[in-house]
């Protein structure tokens, strides 16, 4: 079911209720969540939420575990990033181990409760630059392993990090929209992705990730127009792939597999039909010697708390953007 307009509306800051996208974001990240979400068409059919799967069945590692596996490489096959330049996104299998999950997803509840409390069904909560002020958070986004398995599929000597991220779609939450990051990130390059690691499994019913396969599917869908207040776009994109015959990759997500998603790619995932919250850390990264774009828009979100002190056409490379993974 298509949200009106007027309550779609209500979830912009009232800066960004007027005109077009061009403009910058006026409310804080969480806004931009909660109006982002509006986006996305659901139907409006009463579903039971059923069990989740709950957080991996093994003692969590010590923080110490977690800082050695994930400053170790990981054994990158070479189909994978053939895989990864055809498709604008692979699935890695056993990036990091159930122990290391486990650990991970008791911190980050710990995290999102103290900023969000405990009254959040139905909601996206996001937390982002959690690396600045968390060590764990710190060893995931400065992580060797990761930002090596980015540098290494984007095929780039060098990438920076753009944000880290907390994402947790909770029990009842609809869809996420259809969309490609290279909207959202004002870098002028699309040498960019995004490593999405769910903190447990997450069967079909918690609304895994799901992509479409290739990069040319963003011309597929380039001449329909992006709407701020209506689920127009979203639907649009979704009969689009449907007419002409994109696959979709939509398939369940095992403990441990780490997906990459290129900034070309368009992704979605569905509703949480479950009653565990479906929660994934996303660190993004870009090429080393990428700059701001010209002029960035509300798509953009808070970006200049990601590059502090950098202005549109400058050097994409702030404080808060070191180099964190090379390839080879």
């Amino acid at each position: 079911m298509a949200l009106n307009k007027s309550t779609v509306n209500e979830r912009l800051p009232e800066q960004n209720r007027d005109g077009g996208i061009e403009q910058d974001w006026a409310g804080n990240d969480q806004d931009w969540w909660d109006w982002y979400v509006t986006l996305a068409a659901n139907e409006n059919v009463p579903t039971e939420l059923v069990d989740g799967p709950g957080l991996p069945d093994v003692e969590a590692a010590t923080d110490e575990q977690v800082q050695r596996e994930l400053s170790e490489p990981y054994d990158l096959d070479p189909a994978a990033i053939a895989s990864f330049a055809r498709e604008a996104f692979v699935r890695l299998p056993a990036v990091l181990s159930p122990a290391v999950v486990r650990r991970l997803a008791e911190r980050l509840e710990e995290l999102l409760r103290d900023e969000h409390g405990d009254d959040v069904a139905g909601r996206f909560t996001a937390l982002e630059q959690m690396w600045l002020h968390d060590d764990l958070m710190r060893a995931v986004a400065l992580s060797p392993r990761i930002g090596g398995l980015a540098a290494a599929l984007l095929d780039e000597p060098g990438v920076r990090i753009y944000h880290d991220n907390a994402l947790s779609k909770e029990p009842g939450c609809g869809r996420t929209p259809w969309h490609h990051d290279a909207e959202h990130f004002p870098l002028q390059t699309t040498q960019a992705v995004t490593a999405w690691m769910p903190m447990s499994a997450i069967p079909g019913r918690m609304g895994p990730l799901s992509f479409a396969r290739g990069r040319e599917v963003l011309g597929e869908v380039s001449d329909l127009e992006f709407d701020k207040v209506g689920t127009s776009y979203d639907e649009a994109v979704s009969r689009r792939f449907v007419e002409r015959d994109v696959s979709v990759e939509s398939g369940p997500f095992a403990v441990g597999d780490v997906s990459f998603h290129s900034a070309l790619c368009f992704h979605t995932a569905g509703p949480n039909l479950t009653t565990q919250p479906r929660r994934a850390l996303a660190t993004t990264y870009f090429a080393d010697g990428a700059r701001v774009v010209d002029s960035p828009t509300l798509i953009s979100g808070t970006w200049r708390e990601f590059l502090p002190g950098v202005e549109p056409g400058g050097l994409a490379a702030s404080d808060l953007n070191p180099v964190v993974g090379r390839r080879g």
